[in-house]
């Protein structure tokens, strides 16, 4: 069966693509420490634009993991994220890609609401954030913000190499957790078979992105583990990251990924959670859930975000005062009242 959209999808997409134009520069960017469904996106669109003769760059506010670099591979010189404010200042246009948010493009917020360029958006995540005017495509049903990508490719006719289809396909992949998370319909997985269709290799890409980890990485899985709480009368549990690990261990905070589906794979659990400080006098908070429990909802009360099982939020406070004050308000999420206690001032 194939893909299709509705016409307002369709309106959507070309009225994205219509503000990219050919021999122009188009800056791609994504989120602070970026994931697979940020930079597979961002590869995917950038040998999409390229196709067509626009000069497209990555312009990230960190670097890209190395189980990640291998997307830029046949894209030599696309990722500028070492230069990335010089970059955005010579944008002719701009593309925020699976975020909708001036705050998580961290330092580079200020560069790209200063520009006076379209800022278009593509984006799964609920909500419209803040960014400055632009088209937008969106849709929180999606699986990744790759699978969006396709469908604007869909929609404009674009040609879909091989090389683009092997971005989008690690953007749904590592989001859906393999297939195997609850955002998986059957429309991912049409999208997924149309993108190995042109050639892709799934081996090769489960190889590049999940069996390529550094020494540390167990090691620091062990660590983390170690720390694991479990409330069951709460059907709730955490694991923290010891201050130091990381850096002790010579890893990356990429590395982390995967560490917050043990304490959700305990039975009994429905919402799990991942404490790190990320700097001094910050902690981020990675949350997951089971059931009906909506973590987007929870973070959003904390000022941050993301999906109803999976999502983030980073406050200020010391990881103790971090911990007592989300716990205490997870507590009283999952005891039924629906409503997360913020923390006090």
């Amino acid at each position: 069966m194939a893909l299709t959209l509705s016409p307002d999808r369709v309106a959507a997409a070309r009225s994205l693509a219509a503000a990219l134009v050919p021999g122009q520069r188009v800056c791609l960017t994504t989120h602070v420490n970026a994931d697979g469904d940020g930079l597979g996106s961002e590869a995917g669109l950038a040998h999409l634009l390229r196709g067509r003769g626009i000069e497209a760059v990555v312009t990230n506010p960190t670097p890209t993991p190395p189980r990640f670099a291998f997307l830029f591979d046949d894209l030599p010189g696309v990722d500028r994220s070492a230069e990335a404010v010089r970059e955005l200042r010579r944008a002719h246009a701009i593309v925020v890609l699976d975020i909708a948010d001036l705050g998580r493009l961290g330092m580079l917020g200020d560069t790209v609401r200063a520009r006076g360029v379209a800022v278009a958006c593509v984006d799964h995540h609920v909500g419209e954030g803040l960014l400055p005017d632009g088209p937008r495509y969106l849709d929180a049903g999606a699986a990744a913000t790759g699978e969006l990508v396709f469908e604007i490719a869909v929609a404009n006719g674009w040609t879909l190499t091989r090389e683009a289809a092997r971005g989008l396909y690690v953007a749904i992949l590592t989001d859906t957790g393999g297939f195997r998370f609850s955002n998986t319909r059957p429309r991912t997985l049409r999208v997924a078979a149309e993108l190995l269709e042109t050639g892709v290799d799934p081996e090769q890409i489960y190889l590049e992105v999940y069996a390529r980890a550094p020494e540390g990485r167990p090691r620091l899985f062990a660590e983390a583990l170690q720390t694991l709480v479990v409330e069951p009368e709460y059907g709730l549990a955490w694991v923290t990251v010891p201050p130091g690990a990381i850096e002790r261990l010579g890893v990356s905070s990429d590395d982390l990924e995967g560490v917050v589906e043990f304490p959700r794979s305990i039975e009994g659990v429905r919402m799990a959670l991942l404490f790190r400080e990320v700097s001094q006098g910050r902690v981020k908070v990675s949350l997951r859930s089971v059931g009906k429990v909506d973590v987007a909802a929870f973070a959003k009360a904390f000022g941050g975000g993301g999906h109803t099982k999976a999502a983030g939020l980073a406050i200020p406070g010391s990881l103790a005062e971090v911990q007592s004050a989300v716990l205490t308000a997870a507590r009283a999420y999952l005891a039924g009242d629906g409503r997360p206690i913020l923390p006090s001032n």
